[in-house]
């Protein structure tokens, strides 16, 4: 929907259908946002050999759960800000509810942890690139999913540039758990969202300008 279509839906009532964008045409540049991201993180840092073994464990899918959760949270939220009038409420539970529950199992597991093993649990290995990893791994997506909602009327636009600088950090994130050796809750749950909101700030910042219509 576009400025013109707009003002005439304001102008007619609410009873006038404007037709909005359709889901099809969004997908072909999200897909090819992953694929750009994916491929750029087969080429800078590659798959992790120990994967295979890694897949038996149950805090791999913690690590991948988290990071799925928080795209498919910003996603949503992406979806919901790229046209006026929207609910929003419950986005705030859609993200919080997967950190509360990681940063639960964190507490938990510091709690239970031996003293001289809780720095190793936070800090891990990666700590000092890992949140720069995911924030350049997510470029590809954030153009694609700013270029999504160009096609459509967001009102609100540092939150809406936000939105998709997180979707894109967690996407980001969803493909980094096929590199990173890091398995404790207590680390992903910290630096991956670091990874994650950088580019959510960097959104922030560039939306007004970016997504102005």
């Amino acid at each position: 929907m576009k400025t013109d279509d707009l003002i005439y839906m304001l102008a007619s009532g609410p009873d006038v259908a404007v037709s909005a964008p359709s889901a099809r045409s969004a997908l072909s540049p999200l897909l090819w946002g992953l694929l750009a991201s994916f491929l750029m993180m087969l080429v800078l840092l590659g798959v992790r050999r120990e994967l295979m073994a890694e897949l038996m464990l149950p805090a791999f899918w913690s690590k991948l759960g988290f990071s799925v959760a928080l795209m498919a949270a910003g996603l949503i939220a992406v979806r919901r800000l790229s046209v006026p009038g929207a609910r929003t409420r419950t986005l705030p539970a859609l993200i919080a509810a997967p950190l509360l529950l990681a940063w639960t199992a964190s507490a938990a597991l510091l709690t239970n942890a031996a003293p001289e093993a809780r720095v190793d649990l936070f800090w891990g290995s990666t700590w000092h690139y890992c949140t720069m990893l995911i924030a350049l791994i997510s470029l590809p997506m954030f153009v694609a999913i700013l270029r999504v909602m160009r096609e459509r009327t967001p009102t609100r636009l540092r939150l809406a540039g936000a939105a998709a600088g997180f979707a894109a950090g967690a996407t980001a994130a969803v493909l980094y758990c096929l590199h990173c050796p890091e398995l404790s809750i207590v680390f992903v749950g910290f630096w991956y969202l670091l990874g994650m909101l950088v580019p959510a700030a960097v959104g922030a910042l560039i939306g007004p300008r970016v997504l102005a219509w």
